[in-house]
């Protein structure tokens, strides 16, 4: 299957392909004056669009999710369920449809594209598994005579969901699966870098038999993306959001959502250390850490960008990690999804060699005319007053740092204002766990990467890095509610609060 099999493109008057705004299943007419482009950094050029909402469109997308949501949330768990086991064989189905398209759109590996689509097959299969535990209720036994308590869980409501492009198939996914499971329905708003991806991701939803107007979807150019996303947060039909990206915006959503009183799932950047203890695998350790910072560009927020290991092993560690770093990326590490992003990147690292700090491995120059492609490097000598010591990089890079003991690797670790994934290298067990208890991330994993996934774990962040958690059971409970309905019998008592 192509991706042109799975996308519903609208064609503009002169014959361009454009991605439209579908609200309750159906497409919304064209209007050209607020189209998006979405250009390959690879390929240098426009290889389609996607229509921009307005505010009104955004409104209109709110309301309807609400419509969708008195009906949907009357289905049982298993027709929720089968429905979603359905979206999963799809997308398994579609694979090769998926990869050509976050190929074209975001220009990944092809190994990034294929680890996606599998991810999110289990992701959403592990979600649909839940849903009949985390929706049962409780029964309270109360204190009083002739009283009984029910406790329910109910959905939430419409949730206003927003992902981004990095991890383009298993982040939208688990912002859909995750509220469609509970009984809840979602206003999508896709990414302007991957809006075919997110469409497709829909396609398949709504051919897997989710009714119209569950998934209501559409996109915003950038210089309308706060008053779209600010008009659909302020409709009262919007009970949630639930966002993964930078912690930038994170900040602005966090206080839309305190203004109109919207509670938030937010995963956010991270500044990823691994830590490499004095009895570490220095072959192993060193491997890990050089995959773990440079898989997909590093434009992951789970990505190693710091690499801290003991002054002990530090020269032994040093030499095996260069050794790895040109073994397994004498190609490169992919590309960028823009040439902005790649700039970006490029300019923490030279920042830092200009004011003291020193290339171990690599030289950060482009490997390619399209200058969307960096070489995979690592500097040492990074001072906190330089802007990588705090700033996610997004890009293939990572800092080396020597440190004197444990306590000093877990005081650095715990220096960054984020708080996302970890990870720590010993071959003592104890030890390594007993360091990963001292670090201040949402996810520590001891003897592998720091972007670890499992679709049953849960995922999310500490400190600047977000609140709430993602996958399987505990999405689940993510977007459910609680609410308590007591029953008394007049007869067994009629004193106040029995």
């Amino acid at each position: 299957m192509a991706p042109s099999d799975i996308l519903q493109f609208s064609q503009t008057k002169d014959g361009r392909s454009v991605l439209p705004i579908i609200i309750d299943g159906k497409k919304l007419p064209l209007d050209e004056s607020r189209l998006v482009d979405v250009r390959s950094a690879i390929k240098n050029e426009v290889v389609h669009s996607a229509q921009g909402a307005s505010v009104e469109i955004a409104r209109e997308a709110a309301r309807s999710s609400y419509q969708s949501f008195v009906k949907w949330k009357t289905t049982t768990y298993a027709e929720r369920r089968d429905l979603i086991l359905k979206v999963s064989d799809l997308i398994q189905s579609r694979e090769e449809a998926f990869v050509a398209l976050q190929m074209l759109e975001t220009s990944c590996q092809e190994e990034w594209a294929r680890f996606n689509v599998g991810l999110t097959v289990a992701v959403i299969r592990e979600m649909a598994t839940c849903i009949s535990q985390q929706c049962a209720g409780e029964l309270p036994a109360p204190q009083g005579p002739g009283a009984f308590c029910l406790v329910f869980k109910e959905p939430v409501g419409p949730i206003l969901a927003i992902a981004p492009w990095n991890a383009s198939m298993i982040i939208a996914s688990r912002a859909l699966a995750g509220p469609l499971a509970a009984g809840c329905t979602v206003v999508f708003k896709a990414s302007e870098n991957s809006p075919g991806v997110h469409h497709a991701l829909v396609q398949t939803f709504k051919d897997a038999g989710i009714p119209d107007g569950c998934i209501n979807v559409l996109q915003a150019r950038r210089e309308d993306s706060s008053d779209v996303t600010e008009a659909m947060i302020a409709e009262p039909a919007i009970r949630k959001i639930a966002f993964t990206g930078s912690a930038a915006v994170g900040s602005i959503l966090g206080q839309l959502g305190s203004k109109y009183l919207k509670p938030i799932l937010m995963e956010l950047g991270g500044k990823a250390p691994a830590i490499v203890l004095k009895d570490a695998d220095i072959e192993q350790a060193a491997s890990l850490c050089a995959k773990g910072a440079f898989l997909h560009h590093g434009q992951i927020c789970m990505s190693t960008d710091r690499i801290i290991v003991v002054k002990e092993i530090a020269k032994n560690f040093s030499e095996a990690l260069v050794s790895c770093v040109k073994k397994q990326h004498s190609n490169g590490a992919g590309s960028a999804v823009s040439v902005a992003v790649a700039q970006r990147a490029r300019s923490l690292v030279n920042n830092a060699v200009e004011n003291g700090a020193a290339y171990l491995v690599g030289d950060n120059e482009f490997r390619n005319d399209t200058k969307a492609s960096i070489v995979p490097t690592v500097i040492t000598g990074v001072k906190p007053e330089h802007q990588i010591f705090g700033d996610e990089t997004f890009g293939p890079s990572a800092a080396l740092y020597v440190v004197e003991n444990e306590d000093e690797a877990v005081e650095l670790a715990n220096s960054s204002k984020y708080g996302l994934n970890a990870a720590v290298h010993s071959r003592d067990v104890l030890a390594a766990l007993r360091v990963a208890r001292r670090i201040e991330c949402g996810q520590v994993h001891i003897g592998t990467l720091t972007e670890y996934d499992e679709p049953n774990a849960p995922i999310g962040g500490v400190k600047n890095s977000g609140w709430g958690r993602n996958n399987g059971k505990y999405a689940l409970q993510e977007f459910l509610q609680t609410k308590t309905i007591s029953i008394h019998d007049p007869s067994a008592s009629a004193s106040f609060g029995q």
